[in-house]
């Protein structure tokens, strides 16, 4: 049905619009409402057709809600007030969404085809373009004195919200972006996987193609987003992932492809900096030192493992009930751990950690298939594998960039990462069906077998 398909492309489109949202018995966002659309118009596509069938993948996963919830529902017996239960049921119905889309999403794209699978990256890199475009806004408005999220957000939310400030130098403000997203380091880990499975696609994207101008213009536009946050978690997690491409992607490091973007990049940030050369040299030095409160807090969060391990190993104090036990101890409402990993473990103790661990793995091992499956449809002259093996090693590299960076944030609980993880699991769903791997090989027709003879009558 197209509204199943529309509910679908406008979900994957909305995933990381996260101030675009309404309290309404709790926080209810963009993305809540067109997720449950689709799983709702999915389910009942299915029923009418009286058809079950999952896709193998699809399986495992639902095998891995099941072990989740089992988890979790073991952690609800460690909570001790009233708060934390409204706290953990808030944040197993936010899981169960994610999760439900992550299953139904892969098993959707398990039966459309190759184009609409590219389709929907595009649809996803796009709404991050989106939210990077009204973040460069956003920064001009804020820079003339205005307040771009009260203009365009509240009318439709009906909530406050504006740019983050930073701080001030000499009298002027210091603004990181946050565009659509809640908080800037937030936007700047998620820009961390457009940017990395974008650019090995770019760089094996077929010469004099106009796609190929505008993914150079897009990569662009995504990374001085990204050096706006002041992210250093994101840009942490951009080094590593690159290093992680630039093994099979080593002979096109010195090549104009590579080199012609981010000179365009480097060119206008010169300029900006140039104009306002020791503003932007204090704020680089703010955001490089090691010793302040910020990096304290980031790394004390860490402290609070210990005492946890020795209360509640196994399942830990109960899923999103991190902000209760933190207010406990400092007195603090409403404060994450800044940290996803230290989240993991206090929430859901060692059997979570270890659960979650697994998963991931899962997903390293359907990328190690994909690629593969490129290299098999290489090797079989198929032209999808000039998009199936860069989309794999860019997911793969983007996987290991968003590890890293979820060290001191916890991006890997939002819509976009289940977003990312279904495109990811699809992956070799889709380009490995026998039916259209085979589908540039031209077979000749087999032989009709001989008309027999008419009768005679002899």
């Amino acid at each position: 049905m197209k509204l199943t398909r529309s509910l679908f492309l406008a979900t994957v489109f909305a995933v990381t619009f996260e101030k675009v949202r309404w309290e309404v018995a709790g926080t209810v966002n963009l993305a809540d409402l067109l997720a449950l659309g689709f799983l709702c118009g999915y389910l009942a596509e299915r029923a009418a057709r009286r058809d079950g069938r999952l896709p193998r993948t699809s399986l495992v996963v639902l095998g891995f809600l099941c072990a989740f919830l089992l988890v979790y529902l073991l952690g609800f017996f460690d909570l001790a007030t009233s708060q934390a239960e409204a706290q953990f049921w808030k944040g197993l119905i936010k899981f169960a969404i994610h999760f439900l889309f992550l299953i139904l999403g892969v098993a959707y794209l398990a039966r459309r085809s190759r184009r609409f699978y590219l389709q929907t990256l595009a649809v996803f890199a796009a709404g991050l373009a989106v939210n990077a475009a009204y973040g460069v806004v956003q920064l001009l408005v804020a820079r003339s004195g205005g307040n771009l999220d009260a203009a365009v957000l509240s009318p439709l939310t009906g909530g406050a919200s504006s740019i983050n400030i930073y701080g001030a130098v000499d009298g002027a403000s210091v603004y990181r972006m946050n565009a659509l997203t809640g908080d800037p380091n937030h936007l700047g880990v998620m820009l961390i996987v457009p940017l990395l499975v974008l650019a090995p696609l770019y760089l094996r994207w077929e010469r004099g193609s106009r796609w190929r101008p505008r993914l150079a213009v897009l990569l662009g536009l995504l990374l001085l987003a990204e050096l706006a946050t002041l992210s250093r978690s994101g840009l942490a997690g951009i080094l590593v992932g690159s290093l992680v491409l630039a093994f099979p992607y080593r002979r096109h490091l010195a090549t104009r492809s590579f080199l012609a973007p981010l000179a365009g990049v480097a060119a206008l940030l010169g300029l900006v900096v140039l104009t306002r050369l020791d503003y932007f040299q204090r704020v680089i030095s703010s955001r490089l030192e090691t010793g302040g409160r910020s990096t304290s807090a980031h790394f004390d969060v860490y402290s609070f493992i210990p005492d946890i391990l020795h209360r509640e190993p196994l399942f830990g104090l109960g899923l999103n009930t991190f902000s209760v036990y933190y207010e406990e101890v400092t007195g603090k409402t409403n404060w994450g751990p800044h940290s996803f990993y230290v989240a993991l473990i206090v929430e859901t103790g060692l059997v979570g950690a270890a659960l979650f661990a697994v998963f991931l793995a899962y997903l390293f091992a359907r990328l190690a298939s994909a690629r593969r499956l490129g290299k098999a449809l290489a090797a079989a002259g198929d032209p999808d594998a000039r998009r199936v093996l860069p989309l794999a090693y860019g997911m793969t590299a983007a996987l290991v960039g968003t590890m890293v960076a979820n060290a001191f944030y916890l991006t890997m609980s939002f819509y976009y990462f289940f977003a990312f993880a279904m495109l990811a699991l699809a992956l070799p769903v889709v380009f490995g069906r026998p039916a259209e791997a085979q589908a540039s090989v031209v077979r000749p027709a087999p032989l009709a077998p001989p008309r027999p003879l008419p009768a005679t009558g002899r």
